[in-house]
């Protein structure tokens, strides 16, 4: 059984894939957190800043601006430089693992190997930073 989180978490999932997206969604909300969900780089950015969520999920392949993109753009923002950002995805190039990690990514999952129930238990150890 999952701990739940003491205050409501807010979780910023950014992925194009419906199916994905609803899937890790599902889970999180189960495990008590709210989840938003935005579908392309450009919605991240606009739900980020407009309302900061304690972590993002952030796909790197996404339409209208890539993931990492995304993340320079998060942390160039005064509003979003301290969220804690965690790539999902499903490329795994070590050019791309560590280029997310030095803009400032927590860390870089492999979606083949993580489940929502592994993401749903890591949120508070990254919450923790």
């Amino acid at each position: 059984m999952a701990a739940q989180p003491e205050d409501d978490v807010n979780v910023l999932f950014v992925e194009d894939d419906p199916s994905v997206a609803q899937m890790y969604k599902l889970k999180l909300e189960l495990d008590g957190y709210q989840v938003a969900v935005a579908a392309d780089g450009e919605a991240a950015i606009q739900m980020a800043t407009q309302n900061p969520p304690d972590i993002i999920f952030l796909d790197i392949r996404l339409p209208k601006l890539d993931g990492l993109a995304v993340l320079e753009a998060l942390r160039a923002d005064e509003r979003t430089k301290q969220v804690p950002v965690v790539i999902l995805s499903n490329y795994s190039e070590r050019e791309l693992v560590e280029r997310g990690l030095r803009l400032g990514a927590l860390e870089y999952l492999i979606k083949s190997q993580t489940t929502p129930a592994k993401l749903a238990t890591g949120v508070e150890s990254w919450l923790r930073g």
